[in-house]
């Protein structure tokens, strides 16, 4: 043995650094074994929470798919529900539109009396009582020829108020006016409008404008 080579017992530094190196090198192996292992894992964990929601999701598709399916079905029916609607509407109309007649019956022996009213009329009483005086107790179709021909100007608000009388005879009693007389024709005050005329040397002269309560009554009595 030459004095120059190391002992055999002596390891010296450059055999620990070498015993070092296969050690380190295994843990860095295992700790890289390590964290694949975990990524692995991780992966793992990710796809299966990911694979129930892509079911979930599969799941409410067919849901929506029925629910759209299903709409118009609930929308037929109230469709049929308007249209038919529309028809009852129309025949509610038509039966609320006839009226029943208001006519009443009498017997053949009866007596009818049928009265009419004109209320403030534009007339002085005075005047009008002067008409009515020559129709009281004459044949309708008679007053209707007086009241034709006369002379002062409130005998056109008087056949007027004739001819409303006969009208509710005919439509209430169908009564015509040969089988009507005028049983009673009279003239009420109304009340009276005032009004100022201003005259001479600054003085107001009072105006009244009279008004009229006319009634005629008509009666089959006679007849």
């Amino acid at each position: 043995m030459s004095p120059k080579d190391p002992p055999v017992g002596d390891d010296g530094p450059k055999a620990e650094e070498a015993k070092a190196k296969p050690s380190t090198e295994a843990g860095e192996s295992k700790a890289v074994e390590a964290k694949e292992g975990d990524a692995m894992e991780a992966e793992a964990v990710a796809s299966e929470a990911e694979a129930p929601e892509e079911e979930a999701s599969e799941a409410e598709a067919p849901e929506e798919e029925a629910s759209e399916t299903e709409a118009p079905e609930e929308a037929a029916p109230a469709e049929e529900a308007q249209a038919e609607a529309k028809p009852k509407r129309r025949r509610r109309a038509a039966e609320t539109s006839t009226q029943a007649s208001t006519t009443q019956r009498r017997d053949p022996g009866e007596t009818v009396n049928v009265r009419a009213r004109a209320r403030y009329v534009r007339t002085a009483p005075r005047k009008a009582r002067l008409v009515m005086d020559h129709i009281r107790g004459k044949d309708v179709e008679q007053a209707r020829a007086i009241l034709a021909y006369a002379p002062r100007a409130a005998a056109v608000d008087v056949l007027k108020l004739l001819d409303s009388a006969v009208a509710n005879a005919e439509h209430n009693h169908e009564l015509g006016p040969d089988e009507l007389r005028v049983r009673r024709a009279y003239v009420d005050e109304g009340p009276t409008i005032k009004r100022f005329r201003p005259r001479a040397l600054g003085r107001a002269t009072p105006i009244h404008k009279r008004t009229s309560h006319m009634t005629i009554e008509l009666t089959t009595e006679g007849k």
